[in-house]
């Protein structure tokens, strides 16, 4: 008989195994491979950061690499998965993924590129409307590309970026506070780009709320779902999202600088006097191979594309997105919070456990509490000695990742971690500050 949330948590070796007994998706793990240190098996808690190598991925690969030795360049049109259409293979499985219809998704080049791509469309600053809203601690790519952006259009980025910054003392944004700033600066503002889940706190944002609150406003809302894909549930269309990017090799486990993707929502698709820069796989299809001299933009997002479909890349993308079909993205997230939710609990456990016997508390949680602002991942403070603690667990086996200048972000993925991981971790854990206490 499976464990309901309702039961209590329990600390222990035997709780967790009968929590992994009662998991519909416990078999999943076993279709991936898992990094060994000293000959054994880690417990890899950084999806986040590059997803575990599927098993299936290398005969997924191996069976376009034959396609190419057999065919050739006639690959395009004749190979078991033609390479012509390819990207359409995708779309479906990453549409379900994204909340999104088929025509709104494609998948190609790579993740900075596709926000690059997407802002010169959707940044259209004018005289007096021309500020971007992002994150202050957004990942560097992202900042970086805002701040190229709007140099590139001719402003200083030090005035057209508005950074959200958290409160004094905290470490997430509050929703009201991005939408206060949202109205305050709307008359300037021409788009908010935003990552989607926080990849330093792991905060997920209310997405529906900012978009609407940028479009009232008049300006376009988009989101880098890096660290959103594969990880949280979204409803990119129904919640009117304008623009999107994503990567493949985190959650999606599609190998290290795997093929991105974009999601480009249908009121915008058709739009062919929307400016872009135009490529030639991102013309129509049906006349992509008479070389028009002048750019008709294929429908929906993938009229964005600029070059050749990655295949072995995509191929790639294929295999773990398979896996997620059989899955199931309802049965993964449910999974998702019911193990960060243990993770929470074991820490807490630790810090009572310190705090009692040593009157500290080593561990601050700085992910939101409430599991419907996080994904799987929870960034965590430590007290005292954090780099050593750190550089103690992967040495005992646990690939968990340090963040300057003083976070661990620990992410218990749904498809191939178990609750027993979590359970060891947490061993491990209070043992490393007990040595360092």
């Amino acid at each position: 008989m499976p464990l309901t949330e309702t039961a209590p948590l329990q600390n222990s070796l035997e709780f967790s195994r009968k929590k992994d007994a009662g998991d519909p998706l416990k078999n999943f793990k076993d279709q991936f491979y898992f990094p060994l240190i000293n000959g054994i098996p880690v417990k890899y808690f950084t999806g986040n950061s590059l997803g575990l190598q599927p098993k299936s991925a290398q005969e997924y690969v191996l069976n376009e690499m034959e396609d190419w030795a057999t065919w050739g360049v006639e690959g395009h049109f004749h190979a078991r998965m033609p390479w012509f259409h390819y990207q359409d293979i995708l779309t479906n499985q990453l549409a379900s993924l994204l909340g999104a219809k088929a025509d709104e998704v494609v998948s190609m080049n790579s993740l900075t590129t596709n926000l690059h791509l997407l802002l010169i469309s959707f940044y259209r600053p004018t005289a007096t409307r021309y500020k971007i809203i992002c994150e202050y601690d957004a990942f560097p790519s992202d900042l970086y590309a805002v701040q190229s952006q709007a140099s590139f259009h001719g402003f200083d980025p030090e005035n057209a970026i508005v950074y959200l910054k958290p409160r004094e003392g905290e470490y997430c944004l509050r929703t009201e506070d991005i939408l206060e700033s949202i109205r305050l600066h709307g008359d300037s503002l021409a788009t908010v780009m935003l990552g989607a889940v926080n990849y330093y706190t792991g905060q997920y944002f209310d997405l529906e709320k900012i978009t609407s609150a940028a479009h009232a406003v008049g300006a376009t809302c988009g989101y880098n779902l890096a660290h959103a894909t594969g990880n949280v549930q979204m409803k990119l269309h129904d919640w009117n999202v304008d623009y999107a990017c994503f990567c493949s090799y985190k959650y999606l486990n599609a190998g290290p600088g795997g093929v991105s993707g974009i999601f480009v929502h249908e009121r915008h698709g058709n739009n062919a006097s929307l400016p872009r820069l135009a490529g030639w796989w991102g013309n129509d299809p049906a006349t992509r191979f008479t070389m028009p001299r002048n750019f008709v933009p294929a429908s929906g997002a993938r009229g964005w594309q600029l070059s050749n479909a990655p295949v072995l890349s995509m191929a790639a993308l294929k295999a773990s997105l398979d896996i997620f079909e059989k899955a199931g993205m309802n049965a993964l997230s449910a999974k998702s919070k019911s193990l960060t939710n243990y993770l929470e609990f074991i820490l807490n456990e630790i810090n009572d456990h310190f705090k009692k016997e040593k009157d500290f508390i080593p561990v601050k949680i700085i992910t939101p509490l409430n599991p419907d602002e996080r994904g799987c991942q929870l960034s965590l403070i430590l007290s005292k000695n954090g780099k050593d603690i750190y550089k103690q667990l992967t040495e005992k086996g646990v690939i968990v990742d340090w963040r300057e200048p003083d976070v661990i972000r620990v992410a218990p993925v749904p498809l191939y971690n178990s609750f027993e991981d979590v359970f060891c971790f947490g061993q491990l854990l209070h043992a490393a500050i007990a040595s360092h206490s």
